[in-house]
């Protein structure tokens, strides 16, 4: 920690340890050595008559993998999903996928004797069972996993030496034990299949295939509208496809390719439950997002492209193809940057890189912010969707900014989950869950359960600014049951701040209830003394790096 980002209690320590030191040196060190004040911090403003919009609540999902069931139900899990690297070849009458490289291209699950649709169906109940609304993965690739017993795409059997292979797992092909490869030899230098040696494990993946899928999900849960699967994505991160699935589809895809794969099964979708929402592509970053315009036709970026491309099938179809506009995010450190996640300087640029999802000003100190400028993700995501698609939703069913375990992240994941209020995002999902007793956890509970008794932030975005919101941040809502107001204020300083916050346009009661979580205790959200307010607003203090929520109920 730098000595310009001391908080108030070390700056208390070093004041004492100064009058020591002058005492025991042999001169008394003189009165005017006093402890400093709480540093001011920006004003606040919350007018509740501007800006208001609904919260969709879909926006404090987590993904499935790893979610903690303690904390799901807990924060009353809103929305989860069935996605990742391991969907994109999954068969569900095999229950059973392919790693690609991932994991030495594992295909199968161990299984003499798999149940049709066992560990998807397992998913859908159980994320509707705690009032969860499932996403399900509907691959799109050309070829899916066909085994149900362990195989692989390049066994040593069969390809000879590779560079690495699986330490664990030794499936039999052919009759034999043999080791799973990573798919590149000993000199460096990759393996590429046949299509006779990807058919070994693979069948070709058709939109009737799908259909019986859906079909299942449909008999066994209902459409979409009487409480089945809600919402349908296509494939995931598909421009990553000769990256992760090399051994399937060794060529980079265009966008023509996926937008020509991508409506076919986005009909199948529409076919067997017309009331399912369909959503895609569900890229993995900037790179993806752009692409090589100059492939695209118009010179379009790709995810211009795929909106438009859409939207052109959804007119010939005469149903609607794309409901959602999904891309994956994670952040990109500033260079120079170590790997490390208590080091002060990465520490500083976590909560520093959430303003890529939102600001226009900020211009990342990496690749991306060199040559193409600043980010702004939301707002430009509703900017391709007003141009190219209009009516799509916009999610981002992939995100961390990282350090989960740690307060720095809590802070980061608050300050995210604001941000997805305020911008109007209709959907999200975390990948990589926290553990219900890690800091991360505590940022999810502040918005969803932040007395322990089911409370919740509110439901209507109100306007709330701040004048410094690197320094601290606000996030203001209205809940519809009560009309209570909410604020989420963050302090993302190494120093206690002072603050007012100026209130227009509600009438509270004279004192706020105050709940608040920081390092004072990792283990829980402690309810403060009330808040004394007026009808104009209040000052109070916030703790270095800590997350306030203020309830102020409305005069009766």
């Amino acid at each position: 920690m730098s000595s310009r980002k001391r908080s108030a209690a070390q700056k208390q320590l070093l004041s004492r340890r100064a009058l020591i030191t002058g005492a025991i040196g042999g001169f008394v060190a003189p009165l005017a050595l006093q402890i400093r004040p709480r540093s001011q911090g920006p004003t606040l403003q919350v007018n509740v008559l501007m800006n208001r919009h609904p919260i969709n609540p879909h926006i404090y999902g987590i993904n499935e993998y790893g979610v903690d069931p303690d904390l799901a139900k807990e924060i009353r899990l809103p929305a989860t999903r069935w996605g990742g690297d391991a969907t994109t070849r999954y068969n569900w009458q095999v229950d059973a996928s392919n790693a690609g490289a991932d994991w030495f291209f594992m295909a199968g699950n161990g299984k003499d004797n798999p149940v049709p649709g066992q560990s998807s169906d397992e998913y859908v109940q159980k994320a509707l069972s705690i009032g969860a609304s499932p996403i399900i993965t509907i691959p799109i690739i050309q070829y899916i996993n066909k085994v149900s017993q362990w195989d692989c795409s390049f066994p040593v059997s069969i390809f000879g030496p590779q560079q690495a292979v699986n330490p664990y797992v030794h499936p039999i092909v052919n009759g034999k034990q043999t080791d799973a490869g990573n798919g590149i030899r000993p000199d460096g230098s990759l393996i590429t299949l046949t299509t006779d040696q990807i058919l070994r494990i693979h069948i070709v993946n058709t939109p009737d295939f799908q259909k019986t899928w859906i079909r299942h999900l449909v008999q066994k849960f209902g459409t979409a509208a009487h409480g089945g699967v809600p919402i349908y994505q296509m494939d995931n991160e598909p421009f990553g496809w000769s990256n992760t699935h090399r051994d399937v589809h060794p060529q980079q895809p265009t966008y023509t390719e996926i937008v020509e794969r991508t409506i076919p099964f986005a009909k199948a979708v529409k076919e067997i439950d017309p009331t399912a929402k369909v959503l895609g592509p569900g890229d993995f970053g900037y790179a993806a997002y752009r692409g090589s315009p100059e492939k695209n036709p118009g010179n379009l970026w790709n995810v211009q492209y795929y909106l438009q491309a859409l939207h052109q099938a959804s007119e010939q179809a005469g149903v609607r193809l794309l409901d959602y506009l999904d891309e994956h995010y994670y952040p990109t450190k500033d260079d120079g940057l170590p790997n490390d996640d208590n080091d002060p300087a990465v520490q500083a640029w976590r909560l520093r890189a959430t303003r890529s999802l939102w600001d226009p000003t900020y211009v990342e100190k990496d690749w991306i912010g060199k040559y193409f400028g600043p980010i702004a993700l939301i707002p430009s995501m509703k900017k391709w969707v007003g141009q190219f698609f209009p009516g799509c939703k916009i999610s981002i069913t992939e995100y961390n900014f990282g350090a989960l375990n740690t307060l720095n992240g809590a802070l980061a994941q608050a300050d995210v989950l604001g941000i997805f209020g305020r911008e109007g995002l209709d959907l999200a999902t975390l990948w990589g869950s926290p553990k219900a007793s890690d800091p991360g956890a505590y940022a999810f509970r502040i918005y969803r359960n932040y007395d322990g008794k089911g409370s919740a932030y509110g439901d209507i975005w109100v306007h709330s600014v701040s004048a410094n919101q690197d320094q601290l941040a606000v996030y203001g809502a209205q809940r519809l049951k009560d009309h209570a107001l909410t604020l989420v204020v963050i302090n993302k300083t190494a120093d206690d701040l002072t603050s007012p916050l100026q209130l227009t346009g509600f009438y509270p009661k004279s004192t706020a209830e105050v709940y608040r979580y920081s390092g004072a205790n990792l283990q829980a959200i402690k309810r403060q003394p009330n808040l004394a307010v007026s009808h104009n607003g209040f000052q109070t203090t916030y703790p270095a790096n800590s997350i306030t929520l203020i309830v102020l109920h409305p005069k009766e």
